[in-house]
C-alpha cells in the first residue's frame, strides 16, 4: 500500500495545518488528559469527510498514547488499566463495527453530537465529584467501550471514570493513555476487517501520530506551570463550535433524503 497516495489532492498548506493542530492537541492532551480526539475532527472532516476520521484518530492515538505512557510510565495504575480494558474490550469492538455501518453524513452527525455532549458531561461529572469503586469502574467501562469504539472525543468519559475511582493528577493521564492504546488496537482490528483502513487513513494517522509524539513530553515539561482550566475552556469552545458545524453539515445531507 502506497501511503503517499493517501495525500493525493491534499495541499502542503493543509498538511501543515493538520500537523500544527496535531501538535497542539497532543500538548493539550498531555496537560488535560484529552484533546486529540476532540480537536482533530475539526480539521480532518473538511478535508477527508467524516467516515475516515475515527479510523485515522484510532491509529494515530496509539502513537500519541504510547508517548504519554512513556512520559508518565511510573504513574500508570496497572490494576485499574487491566480492569477497564477487560470490561470495555467487547463493547469497543461492537461500537467500532457499528461505526463502519454509518454513511458519511451519519458519521458526521454521531461525531458532532458526541463532541458537543462531552463538554457538559465533563462539567457535570466534575461538579458532582462522583466516587465509584472497582465494580462501578468496570460497569462504566462497558458503556464507555461502545462510545470509544464508534465515536471521537469520548475520552472525557474515561477520564471522569478514572477520577471517580480515586486516581489523581499524572496517574489519570498515564492510566488513560495505557487503556487508550488497548482500545485503539481493538478498534483498528475491527476497522481493518471491515476494509475501512485505506491508504488515506494510514497516511493521515502516521502524520498525526508522528507529529504528536513530542507533544506529550512538552506537556510534561509545562504541566506544573500552565493553568489547565484555561486550556480546557478554549478546548470546550472549539469542540462545541466544531461539533455544531458537523451536525449542521450532516443535516444538510440527511434532510433532503427524508
Amino acid at each position: 500500500m502506497n501511503f503517499l497516495a493517501g495525500f493525493a489532492d491534499i495541499s502542503l498548506l493543509q498538511l501543515l495545518l493538520v500537523a500544527s493542530v496535531a501538535l497542539f492537541a497532543s500538548i493539550i492532551g498531555g496537560l488535560a488528559g484529552y484533546g486529540t480526539g476532540a480537536l482533530m475532527p475539526l480539521v480532518l472532516v473538511p478535508m477527508v469527510g467524516a467516515e475516515p476520521v475515527v479510523p485515522i484518530i484510532a491509529i494515530s492515538a496509539i502513537l500519541t498514547n504510547l508517548s504519554r505512557v512513556g512520559a508518565y510510565f511510573r504513574e500508570v495504575d496497572r490494576a485499574r488499566a487491566v480492569l477497564v480494558i477487560s470490561a470495555a474490550a467487547l463493547t469497543t469492538a461492537l461500537g467500532a463495527y457499528g461505526y463502519t455501518r454509518l454513511t458519511n453524513a451519519g458519521a458526521a452527525f454521531v461525531i458532532g453530537t458526541m463532541l458537543i455532549m462531552s463538554v457538559p458531561l465533563r462539567r457535570i461529572l466534575r461538579k458532582r465529584d462522583v466516587r465509584i469503586g472497582n465494580g462501578g469502574l468496570a460497569a462504566g467501562a462497558v458503556g464507555y467501550g461502545v462510545l470509544v469504539g464508534g465515536t471521537s472525543g469520548s475520552g472525557v468519559i474515561l477520564l471522569s471514570l478514572l477520577m471517580a475511582a480515586g486516581l489523581e493528577g499524572a496517574a489519570v493521564i498515564a492510566t488513560d493513555a495505557m487503556i487508550s492504546v488497548a482500545t485503539g488496537i481493538i478498534k483498528i482490528s475491527v476497522f481493518g476487517l471491515a476494509g475501512v483502513v485505506t491508504a488515506q487513513v494510514l497516511a493521515f494517522a502516521l502524520l498525526i501520530g508522528a507529529v504528536a509524539v513530542p507533544g506529550a513530553f512538552l506537556a510534561k515539561a509545562f504541566v506544573a506551570r500552565m493553568p489547565v482550566h484555561i486550556h480546557a475552556a478554549i478546548l470546550d469552545a472549539a469542540v462545541i463550535t466544531g461539533g455544531g458545524v458537523m451536525i449542521a453539515s450532516a443535516l444538510r445531507h440527511l434532510l433532503p433524503a427524508v
